[in-house]
Parts: C-alpha cells; sequence; structure tokens
C-alpha cells in the first residue's frame, strides 16, 4: 500500500491507548517511574494529525487500556501482566476513571474501543465499527510501539485492513524497543511520519 493513494473519508486514525493513566504526572506509570522519551513531543505530532483527519472529513478512534474492577473493585490483572507491573493498583486504567480516559489534547474521540489485550482487536468491537462506518486504511499510531501498536498493526491486516505505521506518532519506554519494533513491522507496514500524513492529507484538500 502507498500512503499518498488513501482516501480520507475512508481513513481512520487509530490511537493505540494515548491515556492519562500512561502520561499524566499522577497517573498509573509516571508514578512507578516510567516515563516516555519524548512524551509531550509524540503528544503534539499526534494532536496536529487528528486535526488534519478531522478537516479531511476521516475519524479518530481512540483505544484504551482497561483494567476491569473485580471484586472490592481490586482490578483483574493476569499473571504477566502482575509480574510485569506489579505496580497496578485499585482504580488503575478503570473504566470512567480521569486515568482512564484519552488525553485532553487529543480528543474528543468520534470511537472509543476498550481493550483487555495488547491488540485492539481482541474481544472488541473494533473490527465492526470500522467496517459500518466504512473504513479501510488505519494510520497506526500510540503507544507502546513493541505491545499495543504492533499487536494492533498485526491483527489489522489479519483482518484486511491497509495500515500505515506512524513511525514518530508512536513511542515506547525505551527508544530501543521502539528503533528494533519499527525495522521490524516496516516489512510488512508502510511507514510514515505525522508530518509526512499531514502533507499527504492536506493534498486532498
Amino acid at each position: 500500500m502507498n500512503p499518498e493513494t488513501l482516501s480520507p473519508h475512508t481513513t481512520a486514525l487509530l490511537l493505540v491507548d494515548m491515556q492519562n493513566d500512561f502520561f499524566f504526572k499522577k497517573g498509573a506509570y509516571p508514578r512507578a517511574g516510567l516515563t516516555l522519551p519524548d512524551a509531550g513531543g509524540l503528544i503534539n505530532r499526534l494532536t496536529d494529525l487528528t486535526e488534519i483527519v478531522r478537516e479531511g472529513g476521516g475519524f479518530v478512534v481512540s483505544t484504551h487500556f482497561t483494567l476491569l474492577p473485580g471484586r472490592d473493585g481490586e482490578p483483574i490483572i493476569t499473571s504477566s501482566l502482575r509480574q510485569a507491573r506489579p505496580f497496578l493498583a485499585k482504580g488503575d486504567f478503570a473504566p470512567g476513571t480521569f486515568g482512564h480516559q484519552l488525553i485532553e489534547e487529543l480528543g474528543p474521540a468520534d470511537i472509543q474501543v476498550d481493550k483487555i489485550a495488547a491488540s485492539a482487536f481482541y474481544h472488541t468491537f473494533l473490527d465492526f465499527a470500522l467496517r459500518q462506518i466504512g473504513i479501510d486504511t488505519l494510520l497506526i499510531g500510540g503507544i507502546t510501539t513493541n505491545t499495543g501498536v504492533a499487536a494492533t498493526l498485526r491483527d489489522a491486516q489479519t483482518y484486511g485492513y491497509r495500515t500505515v505505521l506512524l513511525s514518530d506518532g508512536s513511542a515506547a519506554f525505551s527508544e530501543e524497543a521502539h528503533l528494533a519494533t519499527v525495522q521490524s513491522l516496516k516489512h510488512i507496514s508502510p511507514l510514515a511520519t505525522c508530518e509526512q500524513m499531514m502533507e499527504i492529507l492536506e493534498g486532498y484538500k
């Protein structure tokens, strides 16, 4: 797929897990000392792109990592996630909370999809919603490149969508992990920077 051949009206910007609990200073991850390199730059680039996508008639879709509250509000967490992220606690990434929400600069999304695994297609209504609004192309960015973004992109292709990986519209908690994943995914999906996609979409006006 050549990004320059997309149709703005059948294109969606898929923002993977751009949530307050990952970015806000009192959020679950920053509280534990996990912050993204150049988080402000990532937000700014994606904010600019969301505006162009909306202006061109495309859709903005936001996926939200979700920890379902169980008994007494304690989050239901898999053993592997608990081992990897032992700091996750009651109220983190819980539906309806500030931490679970899309960061303000990027909102509002046209569609929000709560997800319980890395891929935004796993046990969600994402594929149904995209097909109902006529989407065939996904510009995929967000966090983290090596988990949610990569898993969602691979599943998107399995479902038959054309994909573009936003190389500077994605990030991981280490630059090494981000770059390694981008290098891996470039063999299965076109890459573009946020600025390149904005120039392409501007060309359709």
